[in-house]
């Protein structure tokens, strides 16, 4: 499968401002062919980047600005192949079975427990999958940044980082690691970064997405952790900034792939 990703951002910051961008596709082995070109320009100059290693293969790019700027990012890949499935260390396993920001799972164990009883394992995923797509209707703008699984679940609406949360939060509650995945995803409408769930059973982590707004099979990692406090596309570690642009372009080389809830799929 040949994926062809995109993103144009465009920002504006303040004086002593630093920022991290985390857009480009997760360089992970088993790829037969990865191409990608980043640019980043303040006043028609490149801004110099500094490349560090993230999450589960993927990138932080940062870069510092002593004067305030209008900022342009202009990112695209294309990738042939899949990535191997990675291992999962046991640190991995303890960590992401953890209560986090967003993904509230020692407030949520009772609701847990209450709905799904003793449903343990792949049965699990697709149960928690079903019921959080179910009980939470998309709605695009209707959550605050700083919600998480609990606010979630008493609004029943959000959008997709709060579809993830949610199952996250309730994995974890019957003691599944859970961790949240930014991709790019073809097919998705509106397109935009999307954020999915990944739940480590049957020796390997699989993706969910209770949206059920793109096939799982297309998608592409950006990075992945905890929660989106890991996961953010651009953030500042100093200064602030305001977004004024975002594009997000993802599509196949081809037809997309068929989506079938209960098929367990990895991410690749």
């Amino acid at each position: 499968m040949e994926r062809s990703v995109a993103a144009r951002l465009v920002f504006k910051t303040v004086a002593h401002t630093k920022a991290a961008l985390a857009i480009s596709v997760a360089r992970n082995p088993g790829y037969t062919s990865f191409q990608e070109s980043l640019s980043v320009t303040a006043g028609g100059e490149q801004v110099p980047l500094t490349e560090l290693p993230d999450h589960h293969g993927g990138r932080i790019h940062y870069m510092e600005f002593a004067d305030p700027a209008e900022v342009s990012v202009e990112y695209s890949a294309t990738v042939s192949g899949r990535a191997v499935p990675e291992d999962a260390p046991l640190a991995d396993l303890i960590r992401y079975v953890r209560p986090s920001r967003y993904a509230e799972s020692d407030r949520l164990l009772p609701t847990a427990y209450a709905e799904f009883g003793g449903i343990q394992g792949e049965e699990l995923l697709h149960t928690v999958r079903n019921w959080v797509y179910g009980e939470l209707k998309y709605i695009s703008g209707s959550s605050r940044g700083t919600d998480g699984a609990v606010e979630t679940l008493l609004n029943r609406r959000g959008v997709c980082r709060d579809f993830a949360h949610l199952a996250i939060a309730l994995l974890r509650s019957k003691d599944i690691p859970a961790r949240l995945a930014a991709v790019y995803a073809p097919g998705l409408s509106p397109m935009d970064f999307h954020a999915v769930a990944e739940a480590h059973v049957n020796g390997a982590w699989h993706i969910i997405d209770p949206t059920g707004l793109a096939p799982r099979e297309s998608m592409l990692r950006i990075t992945a952790g905890r929660d989106s406090s890991d996961t953010a596309f651009l953030s500042t570690v100093g200064g602030s900034l305001t977004l004024n642009q975002l594009q997000i372009t993802a599509v196949v080389n081809g037809p997309l792939p068929m989506e079938d809830p209960a098929k367990l799929v990895q991410l690749g």
